[in-house]
């Protein structure tokens, strides 16, 4: 396992974004399930059954969530690996400025002159490089571990009126209405986050909420 530095153990576990992307990925995975359950039909086995297996999928998910950001992680760290060792193999400036090019946004690497990317390049040839390949660090692991502990908990708020409400109807409507509205707090920490207007980002992921939750009832849920 890579040793961590002191700039990994200080960056959180998870961006903000990557917090919302899996809470609203757990929250849509329930959603199919609670949707499918009949009010007209249904018995309090079935809705049993149906609880069972939304926890049961949310949880594999979570288990190829998690495993799908340790690759990424490998793949980010990989790639910023091969950053460096193409700036070291660079002959000249313009080679210096095409491997940066390849790195950052193009709004960054517009604006660094030949004499920042002569310093990056010194750097880069100074800097002492692990021979191993690219590994996995404690930081990795605890992202793994909260990417799948939020997609699991996501589904806890959605499901809990089925197990404390006897009534089905009440239940399914106000499970409803608590994931539309965990849809809006999600569209609005969007908003704020992606620099987009919270206000419509809410709205639009409260219309998806309906939208899904007017398909599922329409299709016999």
């Amino acid at each position: 396992m890579t040793k961590e530095t002191p700039e990994a153990l200080d960056r959180a576990v998870l961006h903000p974004m990557e917090r919302l992307s899996e809470i609203l990925f757990g929250l849509i995975m329930v959603l199919t399930f609670t949707g499918s359950i009949s009010v007209a039909t249904a018995d309090r086995a079935e809705v049993k059954t149906v609880l069972i297996a939304a926890v049961g999928c949310n949880i594999a998910w979570g288990l190829v969530d998690a495993v799908m950001y340790l690759m990424a992680c490998l793949n980010q760290r990989g790639a910023d690996l091969a950053a460096i060792l193409a700036v070291r193999r660079s002959r000249n400036i313009d080679h210096v400025r095409a491997a940066v090019r390849e790195h950052l946004p193009r709004i960054v690497w517009e604006e660094i002159d030949d004499k920042v990317l002569e310093r990056i390049r010194a750097r880069a040839t100074g800097m002492q490089l692990d021979a191993r390949r690219p590994g996995l660090t404690l930081q990795d692991l605890r992202g793994a571990l909260a990417v799948f502990l939020i997609v699991v908990t996501s589904t806890l708020p959605v499901i809990l009126p089925f197990v404390f409400l006897n009534e089905l109807p009440l239940a399914m409507r106000l499970s409803n209405g608590i994931a539309v509205g965990m849809l809006a707090v999600i569209g609005f920490a969007y908003g704020k986050v992606s620099g987009l207007s919270p206000w419509q980002m809410a709205g639009a992921m409260v219309l998806l909420g309906v939208l899904l939750v007017g398909l599922t009832i329409a299709l016999g849920g």
